[in-house]
């Protein structure tokens, strides 16, 4: 008897779409799925850089889609512009939903995170699973997010900032705004319109957050991708952006013709600088933190656990 016409609970590896074969067979296989998601992942951010339209797609779809690692940010949008949020299929099962049953076997390729050992190490590690978009998934859907004033926006921005932005009386002439690693402070020109000193201000908190401190930080290095992160942080919150040109940007990474992994590094920048605002402007906007209060369960000290190496793979 199969209980799955009952229950509606298809395997992972039915809704996978996997067939079953020898243990050879399938690293075969998987070796090649390996090959072509890689060869997939390079074409797609070659192609986002062709042209300033192409990069404001891809831009676009990075403010659309729930955070995720660069190469699943191109993985996903080279399958599908209009994905907003995924979810691998444990992680549905998990919070207690299903698939829609005409979804089953339609999902997107995606890397996910596996740790494994070896030689007594902990490494991390990728496999390549299939992820559904939440219009796929039986649950509510999630609502569009609702218009914010600029005030709001100007205030969810600015408020606790781990950058300091001051007003400056005398910046020079064709300066909005810049942040100066020396001070690890923004200075930002008064009077401007509240649209343009939205997208002046977060340029700038993108510069901040692509300084490692480390003494390297370079503003001609970190200005094209924050301008990137600008677009981005705007986009997500319904800030009229029409004047960001990408163009530039574009050349300056040769439209797409340099080396894929300088391509990743590029939009790994903007998406690392995009998302550090994106987090502080959401905890502004929602709710109060939870006020400390004493716990009636705690868990008291037990034995010390002994210490675990880990080590984490670089990605490719």
């Amino acid at each position: 008897m199969d209980l799955n016409q009952y229950l509606n609970q298809e395997s992972e590896a039915s809704a996978q779409g996997e067939p079953r074969m020898s243990k050879e067979a399938y690293a075969a296989m998987k070796k090649q799925e390996r090959e072509e998601v890689w060869a997939e992942v390079d074409a797609k951010a070659q192609e986002v850089f062709k042209d300033g339209r192409s990069l404001k797609g891809f831009l676009d779809f990075m403010a659309q889609c729930t955070p995720q690692r660069t190469v699943n940010l191109l993985l996903l949008y080279s399958q599908d512009p209009k994905i907003r949020q995924v979810r691998t299929y444990e992680k549905i099962r998990e919070e207690g939903h299903s698939l829609r049953p005409e979804e089953r076997g339609k999902g997107y390729r995606f890397l996910a995170g596996n740790e494994y050992e070896k030689d007594g190490v902990m490494l991390q590690g990728y496999r390549i699973v299939k992820a559904y978009d939440v219009s796929q998934i039986r649950m509510k859907q999630p609502e569009p997010m609702q218009p914010k004033s600029m005030e709001e926006l100007m205030k969810a921005l600015l408020s606790n900032a781990e950058v300091p932005v001051l007003i400056a009386d005398h910046l020079p002439e064709g300066v909005q705004a810049q942040y100066i690693p020396g001070k690890r402070s923004i200075y930002v020109r008064n009077g401007m319109g509240e649209v343009t000193t939205f997208h002046a201000i977060n340029r700038e908190l993108a510069c901040a957050s692509l300084d490692m401190r480390g003494g390297t930080y370079s503003r001609r290095n970190s200005a094209a991708p924050a301008f990137c992160a600008a677009y981005v942080v705007a986009q997500k919150y319904g800030v009229e952006n029409s004047a960001f040109q990408f163009d530039k940007v574009c050349q300056m990474q040769e439209n797409g013709s340099r080396d894929p992994k300088e391509l990743r590094d590029f939009i790994n920048d903007v998406k690392n600088a995009a998302y550090t605002i994106e987090k502080h402007m959401d905890r502004n906007l929602g709710q109060p933190e939870q006020e400390f209060i004493a716990d009636e369960f705690y868990v008291g000290e037990g034995k010390k656990a002994k210490a675990t190496k880990s080590k984490t793979q670089p990605e490719r």
